[in-house]
């Protein structure tokens, strides 16, 4: 048995590490802005184990500092916690930008002063990868790739930009305080719903299959089951051979192909039919994940089966 902190708990990728590691039988300590919403995190003390072995804790991205608790005397920390997809607004350094970056540092600057850390893995993303000019030139992108960021501001991708500086300020900040650091990339992660309420890549399938949003995403993107992305970070936390970057994806696909795939199944839904006009990021490309796979990674799900385990959990929850 091992003690464990995962940042933002209530995340996707969050709530299902603590659940696989409480499964596990190991302790638990997780961070979330604010521990008494029990609509936020009731659904976590549900978890098989949560009672004996889980701790929920107070602590924010942007307070320097507030990390520190939790992270001391755990073996390993999983850093999940960052804002995802957020809709553009004025505000987009303070909502997106800021807490990404500011919020990896912060953690880790707290990872630097506990003496019984082993390893860190940082939850990055494939958006840290893929978004340059010459993406198809370069295909299949590797681990030795990375979004260049004017490419992202140009394009208005600011998660990607967030997401790529995050983890190059992640890498030096290890570096210079030896921190055994071990990074996933992820491509966008679908599967079924954990929380009570759908969180952000889930509420926009939601609203795609719904016809909630008047069109869908012009993107040529990733995809990955959760239980993929889960069994990855378990790998990566646990392998003693793991290190670097770990690309993390199943099949691209436009998300045209995607919606075709599932009004074939599902044709009662009134799905989006119209594709955004804005130009959006389409450009085809491939991912290498055979260094994962060395590692041990079960051959990844595919996209239908992704997609029917995420419409069937909404079913049962009554969204859909």
């Amino acid at each position: 048995m091992a003690n464990f902190c995962v940042t933002g708990g209530t995340g996707f990728i969050a709530a299902y590490l603590v659940k696989r590691l409480l499964e596990d039988g190991h302790c638990v300590r997780t961070t979330v802005r604010d521990p008494g919403d029990v609509e936020k995190v009731g659904f976590l003390w549900e978890l098989s184990g949560a009672k004996e072995r889980l701790k929920i804790m107070k602590a924010d991205l942007m307070v320097e500092g507030s990390f520190d608790e939790a992270v001391q005397g755990v073996d390993g920390v999983f850093h999940t916690a960052s804002p995802v997809l957020v809709p553009y607004d004025e505000n987009i350094k303070a909502t997106l930008i800021d807490p990404c970056i500011n919020g990896t540092l912060n953690v880790l600057r707290s990872c630097s002063k506990s003496s019984s850390l082993k390893r860190v893995v940082l939850t990055s993303s494939c958006s840290s990868i893929r978004y340059r000019d010459d993406v198809q030139q370069v295909s299949p992108l590797n681990e030795s790739h990375w979004s260049d960021p004017e490419y992202c501001k140009r394009n208005n991708l600011w998660y990607a930009y967030a997401k790529t500086i995050a983890e190059k300020e992640a890498w030096k900040l290890a570096k210079e305080n030896g921190i055994d650091l071990v990074v996933v990339n992820p491509s966008f992660v679908v599967g079924p719903l954990l929380a009570r309420q759908p969180t952000s890549t889930l509420l926009m399938i939601l609203s795609v299959v719904k016809g909630l949003r008047g069109e869908y995403p012009n993107t040529t993107v990733g995809f990955v089951h959760i239980d993929d992305v889960i069994a990855a970070h378990m790998l990566a936390m646990e392998e003693s051979k793991a290190s670097g970057r770990l690309v993390c994806s199943s099949s691209v696909a436009h998300w045209s192909q995607i919606i075709d795939m599932l009004r074939d199944k599902y044709p009662a839904y009134p799905f989006e039919s119209k594709c955004s006009s804005s130009e959006g990021d389409n450009h085809p490309h491939s991912m290498d994940t055979s260094k994962i796979i060395q590692l041990g990674l079960p051959p990844f799900k595919t996209l239908a089966q992704m997609f029917d385990d995420c419409i069937k959990s909404f079913q049962d929850k009554g969204f859909l």
